[in-house]
């Protein structure tokens, strides 16, 4: 098989990054940007039914097909969404246990974690946690080894499987171009229950402990998001307990980037030689188009 330059040098950025650097990405401490953005989900407010404007501000925000979104078909409640390529966020439906007739809608999309562990996972860098509070991706260096769905933790990460020339990973980007230019995300602009409040993540966090002071008749005493595996830029409120409502309460508060020391420490040893092996193969391949070159010019020059 032919390795072309561009895949040559996508595999060697792979083993410098994780030889050279894969063991800082694991240890260094960070605890997010203290004046990040985030966004506090009230799920008690959420309309669900008839509307997921959330889920049609996203799509066109992002160039998304708009095809499959009909805010009166209720039938997407029939079965639990996850986001991917073309749903960078979802919303879901879950039955209500202490009232059967108020079903509750709980907004699905990347939590953009204080420390992500997809960033932790990923060999070149491809993803960054930004001073604004998302977790942004660059696909031009992305190797497409897709770690980071197999990293994160609440399972986002979506791939272009039927993208066969430029496939990349997709997630919801916080709307990171919007902020910087001082505009709140579209969820949070168009919800029109105002079930989505975004600010400093900071002032959310006293908001949503605020609520369940003065209402703690309506909401559980947890903020989901504010201690979660570290922590993360979307913040929930809840009337039930978060298990009921599609959330997996068994993540603890450790950070993620601890689970990679392992692995990433062992990188500059197994991936040392990498580098030059590579370099071997290219080598190999363009002595062989060079080879394959000359054979078929000196055919062509005899048949003249």
């Amino acid at each position: 098989m032919e390795l072309n330059r561009r895949d040559f040098f996508k595999l060697g950025a792979a083993a410098t990054c994780m030889a050279a650097g894969g063991n800082a990405l694991a240890n260094e401490e960070f605890d997010g940007y203290p004046d990040s953005y985030g966004m506090l989900f009230d799920s008690t407010l959420c309309l669900g039914s008839n509307c997921r404007r959330c889920e049609q501000a996203c799509k066109r925000t992002n160039d998304r097909d708009l095809s499959n979104y009909d805010p009166n078909d209720n039938s997407v409640f029939d079965h639990t969404r996850r986001t991917d390529e073309n749903n960078l966020t979802v919303v879901n439906r879950f039955d209500n246990p202490d009232d059967p007739t108020k079903p509750i809608y709980v907004k699905k999309q990347c939590m953009h974690c204080q420390e992500p562990a997809c960033a932790s996972a990923c060999l070149v860098g491809a993803f960054k946690k930004t001073p604004e509070g998302a977790v942004q991706y660059n696909p031009n260096i992305c190797i497409g080894c897709r770690y980071c769905m197999v990293a994160c933790p609440f399972s986002i990460p979506a791939y272009e499987y039927f993208d066969p020339l430029e496939p990349r990973v997709q997630k919801c980007t916080m709307c990171l171009d919007r902020i910087r230019e001082g505009k709140k995300p579209a969820c949070a602009e168009i919800c029109p229950q105002e079930t989505i409040t975004f600010g400093k993540r900071s002032d959310l966090l006293k908001l949503a402990h605020e609520r369940i002071r003065n209402h703690p008749d309506r909401y559980v005493d947890h903020v989901f998001g504010e201690h979660e595996v570290g922590g993360t830029s979307w913040l929930y409120l809840a009337s039930t307990d978060f298990a009921n409502v599609g959330f997996d309460t068994t993540l603890g508060t450790t950070r993620y980037p601890e689970y990679t020391k392992g692995f990433l420490g062992m990188a500059p040893i197994v991936l040392t030689v990498f580098p030059a092996l590579l370099l071997g193969f290219y080598k190999a391949s363009q002595h062989r188009n060079e080879i394959e070159h000359k054979e078929h010019s000196t055919a062509e020059r005899e048949k003249e």
